[in-house]
């Protein structure tokens, strides 16, 4: 496994950096699921901008897929571009203002909602740090490629979903802002999820898939066309709210919907290239989280075409666990291992005996938890579509017991 990797370019992180961030997410991670727990009868109904639900949901993508994406990208960033990251003094600092924000943050959320705007601008704050210290970091690539387009427009829709966040918690805070409140909202989702999440998955999955497949001889421009597709969907989507035009955002859905339908496609070309015959179970976890994204997408559309909130509303929900938090899981499967096992033994090998990578993660337990978070996936979708609190109840309590699990997975990699 070890030589799906590449070998060191002498740009690599100091690896205390992105593990700071990971450890966080992980942690962030369960604790959300576990703060969904008391919040059950709500969201089976339907019912998904509440003060405790907000504080669930941006634990999750906050502490934990925004955390888990900076933390990669100190780690990629420098292999994938071969580009020395900026200042790596500047990244410790950066990931203690922005956990504690993000702290602050969702504690406000579920406490004293018309308060979040003063812990907000902290969290700002640091996603501005992060921001430029990727933009400053980019900038030293000689090379430019898709990929860096795909990294550096998720990196300005980052920025926007962030000042699109802080004007809705000034919102709150300032008691101002009804007539504005619902198309700032549409802007901070479309901007997140769209904007800076998917864009990010879909630029790093084009060296991840290769990658782990050991793929060889295919090409890049299809991807092209996935860039040009989804950002024109997001600018469709974006217009749409201004207008107040139903035509316009199935517009933009359509489009988005298409961009990712040529990601997925493209995705599939590139494997049939691939050198390796079997891929493992996390790094097929995260293509069947291509799989979900597409038919969410196609979901999204469907919902928004037909006029349905409360089915678009599941959609996100959905599209949030299955799409955004599954890829990541399952990049973290295969990648956390690899980094420790580098740091810890690779300079050891052949001096004495050192554990095998294979020996970093127990297999069997990252297999059994894979299929079960698709299982909960199933059994959400079926409890939201049906509005049922004892299904859901059941769905949540294993998803939280599987973040538990996924985080224990994780963190008894640095005991090894």
């Amino acid at each position: 496994m070890s030589n799906v990797f590449p070998t060191r370019t002498g740009t690599e992180t100091d690896v205390r950096l992105p593990f700071s961030f990971i450890m966080f997410a992980v942690l962030a991670f369960a604790a959300s699921q576990l703060m969904l727990l008391g919040a059950i009868p709500s969201l089976s109904s339907g019912a998904f901008r509440l003060p405790f639900v907000w504080a669930a949901a941006h634990l999750a993508l906050l502490g934990f897929a925004l955390m888990t994406a900076m933390g990669a990208m100190y780690q990629l960033v420098p292999v994938a571009f071969l580009t020395p990251i900026w200042s790596e003094r500047l990244g410790f600092w950066q990931f203690a203002i922005t956990a504690l924000g993000i702290v602050a943050f969702a504690a406000s959320l579920a406490f004293t909602p018309n308060q979040a705007f003063l812990p907000g601008l902290l969290l700002l704050f640091g996603i501005v740090l992060f921001v430029w210290q990727m933009a400053m970091t980019l900038k030293q690539q000689k090379n430019k490629t898709i990929m860096t387009l795909f990294v550096a427009t998720s990196l300005l829709f980052l920025l926007l979903t962030g000042a699109a966040g802080g004007l809705l918690a000034f919102h709150f805070f300032a008691a101002t802002g009804a007539n504005s409140h619902e198309t700032v909202f549409g802007l901070h989702v479309l901007f997140g999820l769209c904007g800076w999440f998917t864009l990010l998955i879909i630029g790093f999955s084009y060296k991840m898939a290769p990658m782990f497949s050991l793929a060889h001889g295919f090409s890049l421009r299809p991807a092209r066309y996935v860039y040009a597709l989804y950002i024109s969907g997001i600018a469709v989507a974006f217009a749409s709210l201004f207008l107040r035009s139903h035509a316009w955002l199935a517009a933009g859905a359509a489009l988005l919907m298409s961009g990712f339908v040529v990601f997925a496609w493209h995705i599939r070309a590139i494997l049939q290239k691939r050198m390796k015959k079997t891929l493992d179970r996390p790094f097929r976890f995260s293509l069947s989280a291509i799989v979900i994204g597409l038919v969410l997408h196609v979901a999204a559309f469907v919902a928004i075409v037909v006029g349905s909130g409360r089915l678009l509303g599941i959609i996100v929900y959905l599209f949030i666990v299955g799409w955004i938090l599954f890829s990541i899981v399952g990049y973290l499967f295969k990648i956390v291992p690899f980094l420790w096992w580098t740091h810890r033994y690779s300079e050891k090998v052949g001096q004495q005996n050192v554990p095998t990578l294979k020996q970093m993660m127990n297999e069997r337990a990252v297999t059994v938890q894979c299929r079960l978070w698709l299982i909960a996936l199933a059994l959400a979708a079926v409890a939201l579509a049906v509005a049922s609190v004892p299904l859901f109840a059941i769905t949540q309590v294993l998803l939280a017991g599987l973040s538990v699990a996924f985080a224990g997975t994780i963190l008894t990699v640095f005991r090894k």
